[in-house]
């Protein structure tokens, strides 16, 4: 009985998000074909096939130098290449912060941000819209040796004096170990590279994951871009240990006040500690040998305050030539299939659950609409045929006392029109006032005027104050737009039911929409600013002011990522909540003229009853049909959805 590994699970969520894909396209195409579909409609679908498309599962691997983070990924996601795709010799190891990913658009290759560009205005995400901030070398596949000295550069470190590494806030004149350094040589290594992206081929990669590879606690503390978001955006953060160190104090300051906070996106946290070939003694049984890991692992649980089940002992580097060398025996000894399965448990199955569920949601919106307006459709054909066969045998008086009331109750529903687009009147009024409260042009003149506003002043009070009204205002801005947002919908909600009574339209309960999920990451950047304000930032020295304006500006980017997220999911809403009333209007106004046009063309040729009768009762058996598609078509999603699901878990035990 063989479990399937995380790359195998892996690879069977690609199948799966490929197959919900090409269900949700039918649905969508479908919908266009029968002229079903409308505005919003189509921008659910299409925006449900963009994020399926484009799906990323983030996993960061998190430690400080040399325990071995980069032989762990090569170990577990890159085996099957035969060699080492990231740098994890002896003193050869990443320098600076690495994401491995594929980008079909662009040549596979090697981009490094220059450090010096910590001195410039601009976070990492501003940078990777900058080409020409980055320098690039091409990866030579056909070539494991070029391709392995290209990376090799991710290693490369630049000997500078204290002044300049102070001013890009990677070292603390106060520390002894710096002091030393600098008395001896009068001079500090420092990494080369700011971050470093790696497009590379690799099928995992192509499918969609994405690795975050984190060196040491001076990276983390000076990039507030992976504090702010990279890491909580993580769908797994494995934090590493080493055996031949132990839990060092800086192990346990990364983890204190980088991984165990973190609650953001991120669904699994797994500690590893690696190297435990080191403790593998050939003067020692097998049991004294366990013994002594398991020692390590409850004392490491202990520094940690974690149970000893959630900390992991593995040996990367004994895994990768297990892997590579095809040795059983050896792998069972590293103790990375156990690792590989706590991530394949904790990590696909939750993530393939979030994904189904917002596609889930998306759909049945879609779909509950639609059948609602064929309903509709089928009802009112229906009474036209009721409405027609019971002119069967009636005079023409008859017939012009229908064609009267056919013509009144369009007459009446025009002048139900005339509310409804002064309605629409004062919709559009709120909508604007909404979209100057949350706009992206008020949040981009807040950031100006907070960083004119640190500009001025270099001191502690200063720079907390202009940050902390800098999120006074962008909190007013929330909080006055979710009130804007109950008064639409209570308006929305009103209308929907007074065209309901005096028309007789299906009665729609428009949806709601909530703030709560940005206003909690609001808070939870101001918990992140007060943390590092009062802990990190002394605001005593050139460099730690240059960090703390970094920090801001990483800190405004975030924020402007979350009001631009707020403002699309608002817009998406505000048409969801008119677009019903509108498709329902519509089709009143269509079945009505075509009720008075019948009634019309009976009254002036009363033998042509029958043949339209015969035309609404085939109208009917169309809107019956199409209404038949659309289940089945949704049964087919929904299977997509739901056995895929049930399936890994059988899989695993076959």
């Amino acid at each position: 009985m063989q479990s399937t590994t995380l790359v195998d699970e892996f690879e069977h969520y690609s199948t799966w998000r490929e197959a919900v894909y090409v269900r949700v396209e039918a649905l969508r195409d479908w919908l266009d074909a029968q002229e079903l579909s409308d505005a919003e409609s189509e921008m659910r679908l299409n925006q449900l096939l963009g994020r399926l498309q484009e799906d990323k599962l983030n996993v960061a691997f998190v430690a400080e130098f040399s325990r071995g983070k980069s032989e762990l990924i090569n170990a577990i996601f890159f085996s099957d290449y035969r060699q080492r795709v990231l740098p994890s010799s002896a003193g050869r190891t990443t320098m600076c912060p690495t994401e491995l990913f594929f980008d079909p658009l662009h040549r596979p290759s090697l981009r490094l941000l220059p450090i010096d560009t910590k001195t410039r205005e601009g976070s990492i995400v501003d940078f990777k819209r900058d080409a020409d901030a980055w320098t690039e070398f091409p990866l030579n596949l056909d070539s494991a040796e070029e391709m392995s000295a290209t990376l090799m550069r991710l290693a490369d470190t630049l000997d500078v004096d204290a002044a300049t590494a102070e001013a890009f806030g990677l070292i603390n004149p106060d520390d002894e170990e710096t002091a030393r350094s600098l008395e001896r040589d009068g001079s500090i290594a420092i990494p080369r590279w700011r971050h470093a992206l790696i497009n590379f081929p690799h099928p995992l990669l192509k499918q969609g994951l994405v690795i975050l590879d984190t060196p040491g606690l001076n990276a983390i503390g000076t990039e507030p871009e992976l504090t702010l978001n990279m890491l909580p955006n993580a769908h797994a953060v494995l934090f590493l240990l080493a055996a031949d160190t132990g839990v060092t104090r800086s192990d346990i300051e990364i983890w204190r006040q980088y991984i165990a906070p973190v609650q953001g996106t991120s669904r699994a946290r797994l500690v590893v500690l690696n190297k435990i070939d080191g403790l593998w003694d050939e003067l020692k049984t097998e049991a004294q040998i366990d013994a002594e890991i398991a020692k390590q692992v409850a004392s490491s649980a202990v520094l940690l305050g974690l149970p000893p089940s959630q900390v992991y002992p593995v040996s990367a580097q004994k895994a990768l030539v297990a892997k590579i060398r095809n040795d059983g025996a050896l792998l069972e000894k590293s103790r990375l299939p156990g690792l590989e399965a706590a991530l394949t448990q904790e990590l696909i199955p939750c993530k393939q659950a979030l994904v189904s569920e917002s596609s889930q949601a998306a759909v049945e919106d879609v779909v509950i609409k639609t059948t609602e307006l064929l309903e509709t459709r089928l009802a009112t054909i229906q009474d036209q045929v009721d409405e027609l066969q019971g002119l069967r045998g009636k005079n023409r008086d008859v017939i012009q006392h229908m064609m009267v009331k056919a013509n009144e109750d369009k007459q009446q529903f025009e002048r139900g029109l005339e509310q409804f687009n002064a309605l629409r009147n004062v919709f559009a009024t709120q909508v604007e006032a909404l979209r100057q409260r949350l706009g992206m042009e008020a949040l981009r003149n807040e950031v100006r005027h907070t960083r004119q506003a640190m500009e001025k002043s270099h001191f502690s009070v200063g720079l907390r104050e202009a940050m902390s009204h800098f999120f006074r205002q962008v909190d007013g801005n929330l909080d006055a737009s979710a009130e804007t947002i109950k008064e639409i919908r209570a308006m929305m909600t009103a209308m929907y039911q007074k065209f309901s009574d005096e028309h007789g339209l299906a009665a729609v309960n428009p949806p709601d929409h909530s703030l709560h999920k940005y206003r909690k990451e609001m808070a939870r950047l101001e918990r992140i600013f007060d943390d590092r304000f009062n802990t990190v930032f002394k605001m005593l020295t050139v460099g730690q002011s240059q960090l703390t304006a970094r920090f801001f500006e990483t800190l405004a980017s975030k924020v402007v990522q979350v009001f631009e997220l707020a403002n699309s999911e608002t817009e998406s809403w505000l048409k969801a909540l008119i677009a019903p009333m509108e498709t329902q209007v519509r089709e009143h106004k269509l079945q009505l003229k075509r009720r008075l046009e019948s009634v019309s063309r009976i009254h002036a040729a009363t033998e042509t009853l029958d043949e339209r009768i015969a035309e609404l009762e085939a109208s009917i058996g169309t809107v019956s049909d199409q209404l038949d598609n659309l289940a089945r078509i949704n049964l087919r999603i929904a299977d997509a959805l739901a056995d895929e699901l049930n399936k890994p878990a059988l899989a695993r035990t076959a």
